[in-house]
């Protein structure tokens, strides 16, 4: 699938569902409104979608939520969509998770064919995890990448820096992920949803980040790529790698190949802009997938070049501005 920019469409994030058992505050807020039930896709509906995308020429299935792990019976799902990697068809299946719940899924999920998972951990201080995520417990999250890593799975660490709340950790964290193998990703916080009255924007800038890492260790960019928008450096007292996900700094949007699913059928082409298709009606209306198929390509044409979040601008992306007022849970970052 190409869009009017050139791109080839080959990665698709299905968010499996909007809740989540944290109410993480740059994602959520604390008080959430979530889709009514019977709005909400069935895990075979669900199913159907992926393989109408995989057919379109979609390469790499990620499973996101909300947190994924707490739908009901996602594990029928993801053992379902495993077939495609078996055919040849797909050539990953993988899922974003805040690991809460990994311990009790991850020899499945490697049964499944899933491979890699990222895990959601922002800091290694449990009073900052209670406070950043308003619920759950950091050893829960610990052992659950534990027993991901005794099921073979590879884990990579996914970071918001947060001003004033973990950006003093980062050089912790980045010894701790990979003192254990893992790679480590730094993100920074986007304008979505009105989530928390907690100071106003957040935002760090990477470049400042990397300056900052910089002054302790060897930092050289490699040529590595897992398919996202990630832009890798090598560390060299480490040995390990450091992923940079910018898209307020220095956004990536030229070479996108994402498209985004949520729980109740609606398509965004981009994380950053609000336009949307809705193909529950055409999944529900028909037995046939003739409708879907030319309106999922109709839509990737229409495929915006860019997002709309702003770095240092008034009004929507600055302090107390979202963006969008869709929240990330919505779509799953």
């Amino acid at each position: 699938m190409l869009d009017a920019c050139g791109r080839d469409i080959t990665y698709l994030r299905v968010s499996v569902t909007d809740r989540c058992d944290f109410r993480c505050r740059y994602c959520m807020a604390e008080h959430m409104r979530f889709a009514p039930r019977a709005e909400v896709l069935g895990l075979e509906e669900l199913d159907r979608l992926c393989a109408v995308f995989v057919r379109l020429g979609v390469r790499k299935l990620r499973l996101t939520g909300g947190e994924p792990l707490v739908r009901r019976g996602v594990g029928d799902l993801i053992r379902s969509l495993g077939g495609h990697l078996a055919s040849g068809a797909l050539d990953e299946l993988t899922l974003t998770t805040n690991g809460a719940n990994l311990a009790r899924h991850a020899a499945a999920l490697a049964a499944c064919g899933v491979r890699r998972v990222n895990v959601s951990l922002d800091t290694l201080r449990p009073e900052v995890f209670r406070s950043v995520t308003r619920r759950g417990e950091l050893s829960d999250v610990l052992a659950g990448i534990a027993a991901a890593r005794r099921a073979g799975l590879t884990v990579k660490i996914n970071t918001v820096v947060l001003a004033g709340i973990n950006e003093d950790e980062i050089a912790d964290l980045l010894g701790w992920a990979h003192g254990q193998g893992m790679d480590l990703v730094l993100i920074e916080v986007m304008p979505l949803g009105e989530v928390d009255p907690w100071g106003g924007d957040r935002l760090v800038p990477l470049s400042l980040v990397r300056a900052r890492l910089a002054a302790r260790f060897g930092l050289t960019d490699i040529p590595y790529t897992t398919g996202g928008p990630a832009r890798w450096v090598r560390v060299a007292e480490t040995g390990g790698r450091l992923g940079f996900i910018a898209p307020r700094s220095h956004d990536f949007c030229r070479t996108c190949n994402r498209v985004r699913l949520t729980c109740t059928g609606r398509l965004y082409l981009c994380l950053g802009r609000e336009s949307a298709v809705e193909l529950a009606p055409l999944l529900r209306g028909s037995e046939s997938d003739e409708a879907l198929c030319g309106a999922i390509r109709a839509a990737v044409l229409r495929k915006p070049t860019g997002h709309d979040f702003a770095l240092g601008t008034a009004g929507a992306g600055s302090a107390g501005h979202p963006a969008l007022a869709r929240h990330m849970s919505v779509t799953g970052g």
